[in-house]
């Protein structure tokens, strides 16, 4: 037994160590390939002085979601009254360099200023992974993806490379979106733009470069100025006919149809909307128009659009939803979430540092404290828990 568990150490050993041979040797691969693009040499060496790959990268980029969030609680997060305010008090302060990027792209400030608070909470939230190293770690992976990580990788160095950013700004998400509103590098590389005159396109530090950058990219996305992005809606509680971002038809169909206003009033008119009933015909509906379909580019998800659309919306001076969602268990705002994390930890359940995001050892203590309440374990961070552990 005793050599067998030995012989298992040695080839683990040996499988580490060739593991470890075979990272060094595609680093090297990637230093060459950059040295061929014309990168300078000395970049290069800093950029890409790796041994290892970064563990952290590794585990994110092969985390499988284990919760499915409901629309209400992605809005809800997304789109609650702390960033509202913050956005508010945002475009106050960058109200003429706004105006300036809707005037030049044709893209309503109120959308572009969503952008930036969705992504990066108004550049709170740009990510910590330092994108040379994650971008190595997913290239020397391997898989059907190398090749879009290594473009990736490429592009990010020939920013620097070209003087639009040092080196130490490369931090971003593990996978490799980085900036204020939080381009990849070879986005960045095709569509940034140097709004503030300086010569250089610094997304990282530079607001205006940033928000310039993303009234361009949404034109390109097929923005058309001055028209619509989104209404809500209220279908008849029966409904089932059809759906869907690009089931367009005209506003006064949707009107035959027994679709409604928010507010109850009539729809008429030409232009072309699909319908979005992302919780079910009880819930809030949504008529999208092609604007939509540019602030999907961004992200491709219809949820993460919506977040933008609506965020515009409250930003612009809309209400809230006029409809409630379908749930008995309503969602919870950033606020909400820390201070459920806190009655978590009051109340015995070992979830690490309150920080206000829901994730695996938090929906774990959820887990035991819905048990705890009689309440199904769904891990799910709602109304119902909060005010059984004493929220208010």
């Amino acid at each position: 037994m005793q050599r067998i568990a030995i012989g298992t150490l040695v080839m683990l050993a040996l499988m580490s160590q060739a593991s470890a041979q075979g990272f060094s040797s595609c680093v090297a691969n990637l230093r060459d390939q950059a040295a061929r693009a014309g990168v300078d040499r000395g970049i290069i060496a800093q950029a890409l002085n790796i041994q290892a790959p970064d563990e952290k990268v590794e585990r994110l980029s092969q985390v499988q979601p284990e919760f499915k969030t409901p629309i209400w609680d992605y809005l809800g997060f997304l789109v609650d009254d702390q960033r509202v305010a913050d956005g508010q008090a945002m475009m106050r302060r960058y109200d003429n360099v706004l105006r300036a990027a809707e005037q030049r792209f044709g893209v309503d400030r109120h959308v572009i200023a969503a952008v930036w608070g969705v992504e990066t909470d108004y550049g709170r939230e740009a990510g910590d992974n330092f994108l040379p190293h994650a971008l190595a770690t997913l290239t020397c992976r391997g898989g059907r993806r190398e090749a879009f990580w290594r473009g990736e990788l490429m592009a990010a160095l020939k920013l620097v490379d070209r003087g639009d950013l040092r080196l130490e700004k490369l931090h971003g998400s593990w996978a490799g979106a980085f900036g204020q509103t939080q381009f990849i590098p070879t986005t960045y590389e095709r569509l940034a733009v140097d709004f503030d005159g300086d010569g250089r396109r610094d997304l990282v530090d530079s607001v205006p470069d940033a928000l310039g950058s993303t009234a361009n990219y949404l034109r390109r996305g097929g923005w058309t100025p001055g028209a619509s992005w989104m209404i809500e809606v209220k279908a008849p509680n029966n409904y089932n006919g059809p759906t869907g971002r690009k089931n367009r038809a005209s506003l006064s169909t949707w009107g035959q149809r027994g679709v409604v206003r928010a507010d109850g009033s009539p729809l008429s008119g030409g232009a072309q909307a699909g319908l979005l009933l992302p919780a079910g015909p009880r819930g809030p509906g949504f008529l999208v128009f092609p604007n939509f379909d540019a602030i999907y580019s961004y992200n491709q998800a219809e949820s993460y659009a919506l977040a933008i659309s609506h965020l515009a919306d409250r930003l612009a001076g809309y209400p809230p939803l006029r409809t409630p969602w379908p749930t008995d268990d309503g969602p919870l705002n950033r606020a909400e979430r820390l201070q459920l994390q806190r009655l978590l930890i009051a109340a015995g359940y070992n979830i690490g540092e309150p920080d206000g995001k829901i994730g695996p050892a938090t929906r774990e203590g959820i887990r035991s404290a819905q048990q705890r309440f009689g309440m199904e374990p769904t891990g799910r961070a709602g109304q119902k828990l909060y005010r059984a552990l004493g929220g208010r």
